[in-house]
């Protein structure tokens, strides 16, 4: 069964979460009590480490919640963290706090910024800032830069190579998802690396590691190919808590 699109990344487990299709509402609410047998996401959580404190596998929270992208879940969302009845998928909208009878409150609403003179041009949106102790990467493969990230189109950038060129880990971590359930992706690696950042890699011929399994940095993981490509390439992702950022920012 095929996961429409990189929502939580993920995975099997992680054909949640970008590596993808429906992405939740960011505004829903953090707190308040949830049915048991869910768990409402809060800031700075990943699916694996959701997963990882219920027992469960990225892969299965991935499939129960019909996440597209496993490497993306906003906080207030609220997931399943039990087998569904019946096998079928729980919802994707984050749920609202039980009994609760009164209106949020509302965001406060900032100064606003003064209007730009109709000369000036737009600026284009900045890409995320390196976070302070990044991860350091190497390359997975050698090869010519086929496309940049861009935030938007592209949340990695996709690098040449033959079919069968060896894909390696660009820093040791674990294996959280390995498989194909992930649409667009093909045949999809994910390392989470620590509990803020972790790296995917798609497009593969084939795949070289199971979920679950602790890799070093530059161990083979994959072999090149064109999956879910209408050329041959490794398409590289890297996300801190669960956000696209660029990947050259971290690449030697």
């Amino acid at each position: 069964m095929r996961f429409s699109l990189f929502h939580f990344i993920r995975m099997r487990a992680t054909a949640c979460a970008a590596l993808c299709a429906g992405l939740i509402a960011a505004c829903a609410s953090t707190s308040g009590p949830v049915p048991p047998g869910y768990y409402r996401v809060q800031q700075g959580d990943t699916l694996y480490r959701i997963a990882k404190n219920n027992g469960r596998s990225v892969g299965e929270l991935t499939r129960w919640n019909n996440l597209a992208n496993a490497a993306q879940i906003d906080a207030g969302q609220v997931l399943r963290v039990v087998p569904p009845a019946g096998g079928a998928p729980a919802p994707t909208s984050p749920l609202p706090p039980a009994g609760s009878a009164h209106k949020p409150t509302p965001a406060p609403v900032p100064a606003p910024s003064p209007a730009p003179s109709p000369s000036s041009a737009p600026s284009p949106v900045p890409a995320p800032s390196k976070p302070a102790q990044a991860l350091s990467l190497q390359w997975p493969v050698k090869g010519p830069l086929l496309r940049r990230f861009d935030g938007s189109a592209s949340k990695g950038i996709d690098i040449g190579g033959g079919a069968g060129t060896s894909i390696q880990a660009a820093a040791a971590g674990k294996v959280a998802f390995a498989g194909t359930n992930i649409r667009g992706y093909g045949n999809l690696v994910i390392i989470q690396h620590n509990s803020n950042y972790l790296t995917a890699y798609a497009n593969n011929q084939s795949l070289l590691v199971k979920e679950g399994q602790r890799v070093s940095q530059g161990q083979k993981i994959a072999l090149m190919g064109s999956t879910a490509a209408d050329r041959t390439q490794l398409h590289f992702e890297l996300r801190y808590q669960g956000k696209a950022i660029d990947p050259m920012q971290y690449l030697p």
